[in-house]
């Protein structure tokens, strides 16, 4: 709850002997002081008692509506303010309330700090996966490393990034910064890092810290590769290879949960009998937020799915076997080896099985498989479109009817 009252600073009076009136705003044992532009003589306040009287003087009257207004309007922001972040701090309030939201003077390092720091509050409560707030501080970390190299300076106000800055940082992603012994960046990850320094500015915009958005230049684009899936016929030969070994058995079968589910590795780890749900209809669901979008995606259960599921029942800690993805690529790799696949099988392979070949190849709507997967828009979607040789022969085998 947010606490107001007025003092009076007699040390700055005026040459007629009033003194400023501020406000001190009082929130989670936390205060800051405030001026309100008004001032009184120190006998008057005191004789008012702080202007809580009966008051008789007109002067004094139109002197208390106005901190009234003052109070009110303070209380209206902070509402405002709270709704976007509970987390408001007094001096947030205070510049957004001042009107000191300016670009000026504020520094780049310290928006994204500011962005970082909310975003990890939504990690601790589960609403985003600790590996995006990796890659949040991984972009904070290039962009440092960037302007010491190329400017020879430790940060820079936000109104002094130009275009120049932008484009030079986009180059120095791509063609110089060392990561384990390696030079540069492959385009998709620098527009996606080059996006979170424009996300975290709208973030800093939301809040009212700043007015504008430099990264609102840069326009680079992701190249859309071809992604890998599985026919219909490689996942079956997965599916009837028996491996003699636990550990590839077990890794098969967390492949084709992934192929029948759509989960991405980090919500197929995290399922629990408790994501289990039935119908009205006796039909099984797993209902779950995707941990990259925090989009409730409800997957009906397959046979395949339920099969996996019934063969681990008994497992302590959660629906399918817990294997490392460094470790689940590596045996993937020794599996398509062994069922004759010349793929690169990796786990996000079997997102895109989902996609492809289980569910648009087979009918299902690409605004329900969407859903399923928890994008945030359809765009994402469409990348996994892909126009199997099947469907086209079925539709043309439609059109051959009306020629005969």
């Amino acid at each position: 709850m947010l606490k107001v009252i007025f003092i009076l600073k007699p040390g700055k009076a005026n040459k007629n002997g009033e003194s400023p009136i501020f406000a001190r705003i009082s929130h989670n044992q936390q205060s800051i002081d405030m001026t309100t532009s008004k001032r009184i003589s120190k006998e008057r306040w005191q004789f008012t008692n702080n202007l809580r009287n009966v008051l008789k003087i007109e002067k004094e009257k139109v002197l208390k509506h106005a901190l009234d207004i003052f109070e009110l309007n303070l209380e209206k922001k902070f509402n405002e303010l709270t709704k976007v972040d509970p987390e408001i701090s007094l001096t947030q309030l205070k510049n957004e309330f001042t009107g000191k939201t300016k670009t000026e003077g504020t520094s780049i390092l310290h928006l994204i700090e500011t962005h970082n720091n909310y975003f990890q509050k939504k990690v601790n409560t589960d609403e985003r996966s600790k590996a995006s707030f990796q890659k949040y501080e991984r972009s904070k970390e290039l962009l440092t490393i960037f302007m010491k190299k190329q400017y020879g300076i430790q940060d820079i106000s936000l109104n002094e990034i130009s275009s120049a800055f932008i484009y030079n940082l986009e180059s120095f992603l791509k063609y110089e910064s060392v990561y384990k012994g390696r030079v540069g960046i492959k385009n998709n990850s620098v527009v996606k890092y080059m996006r979170m320094y424009k996300t975290a500015c709208y973030y800093c915009i939301r809040m009212g810290l700043i007015d504008k958005n430099p990264f609102i230049l840069y326009d680079g684009k992701l190249n859309i590769k071809n992604a890998v899936f599985l026919t219909q016929q490689e996942l079956n030969r997965i599916e009837n290879k028996m491996f003699t070994t636990e550990r590839l058995e077990r890794v098969k079968d967390t492949f084709l949960f992934s192929c029948y589910t759509g989960y991405a590795p980090v919500d197929a780890s995290k399922l629990t009998s408790n994501n289990i749900f039935q119908d009205n209809n006796d039909a099984l669901w797993i209902m779950t937020n995707r941990t990259k979008t925090a989009i409730r995606a409800n997957v009906p259960v397959l046979p395949p799915t339920l099969k996996i599921i019934s063969k681990y029942k008994d497992l302590q800690i959660g629906l399918i076997p817990q294997i490392s993805n460094q470790k689940m690529n590596a045996y993937l790799k020794e599996i398509a080896d062994l069922c004759g696949i010349d793929k690169n099988l990796t786990w996000y392979v079997a997102r895109h099985t989902f996609a492809t070949t289980v569910t648009l190849g087979n009918g299902v709507r690409i605004e329900n498989v969407s859903s399923m997967m928890g994008h945030t828009n359809i765009k994402q979607t469409q990348h996994y479109a892909k126009v199997l040789d099947v469907n086209v022969m079925e539709d043309m085998e439609k059109l051959k009817e009306k020629y005969v």
